[in-house]
């Protein structure tokens, strides 16, 4: 329902003009070259060339012509989910975890446990690790069933990374972020992958083979949006997640720390004073000095 608000809907319109006009611009001014580079490369394989005449023996020879636009595309992929993964972090997760605590945690003190440096460089490594695994395991997407599980693992483990992170930045403490991280590390991963697996989406665009070449320059604005509201959704849901974790936390703390106070006291009422705990003639001397007025 927050996905709804119209603060969270106004925002998501903001990632979407700043990365269309960034994709569309350098697509304007690079989209030839690189295409030309991609087609060379392809011409260099001989298995592309044989798949090709194959292809034209099929009567399917214009297939080849929309070959090296969508690898081309296809490439753009992960850069532009990881680039509006970055932006929802950096321009929208912060407006819309204010949102929440407004709204469901009032009371919650805002500790400040990091700072926005501090969270760029954190979304930045955890980038930079993803990307290095979505290289990694591209030869295994090969393999059926691991194209439909590896992706969205990845992407989860990125979401889940960032998103976490960046709710409870304002709110947490370093160390009771990191207690919750290690306390709800499944859970958090869980969120993180479905919300991958809701990332693909997108994809049924992408799936569109030539009809989508042919309406990149529409497609990929809408595309992005979608992106764009799927890890608005995320953010939303990591934010009540974690927001919720952390009062839980601070209550169990706060609880524990009043147990230990009452203990104390407790034993402090009942147990018996200095002096009867002291041995025989040491109390004599102390009641002896008193009795003289000397300090016992």
């Amino acid at each position: 329902m927050y996905c709804l608000h119209p603060r969270v809907i106004a925002l998501s319109v903001l990632p979407v003009v700043i990365m269309g006009v960034l994709f569309l611009g350098l697509g304007y001014f690079f989209w030839e070259s690189a295409l030309g580079a991609v087609r060379s490369n392809l011409e260099s394989y001989e298995l592309v060339n044989t798949m090709i005449r194959w292809l034209e023996g099929l009567g399917l020879s214009n297939l080849h012509l929309v070959l090296a636009p969508a690898l081309l595309l296809f490439l753009a992929i992960p850069v532009i989910v990881i680039t509006t993964l970055l932006f929802v972090a950096m321009f929208m997760t912060p407006a819309m975890v204010a949102l929440v605590a407004d709204r469901r945690f009032p009371q919650l003190e805002r500790k400040k446990g990091g700072s926005f440096l501090t969270s760029v460089a954190w979304s930045l490594g955890s980038t930079v690790l993803a990307a290095i695994a979505l290289l990694v395991s591209i030869p295994l997407w090969l393999i059926p069933p691991l194209i439909l599980l590896l992706p969205p693992l990845i992407w989860g483990w990125l979401t889940y990374r960032v998103m976490s992170y960046d709710a409870m930045v304002e709110h947490a403490s370093s160390d009771e972020r990191r207690q919750i991280f290690r306390e709800n590390r499944l859970p958090l991963l869980s969120i993180g992958v479905l919300s991958g697996y809701l990332g693909a989406a997108p994809s049924l665009l992408w799936a569109s083979g030539a009809m989508f070449v042919a309406m990149a320059p529409l497609l990929v604005p809408i595309a992005i949006w979608i992106y764009t509201l799927v890890f608005a959704f995320s953010s939303l849901w990591f934010a009540h997640y974690t927001l919720a974790a952390l009062e839980q936390l601070r209550k169990k703390n706060s609880a524990d720390v009043q147990y230990l106070s009452a203990h104390v006291a407790t034993k402090l009422i009942v147990s018996p004073p200095v002096s009867e705990s002291l041995p025989e003639p040491l109390r004599r001397i102390g009641s002896l000095g008193g009795r003289s007025g000397s300090p016992s």
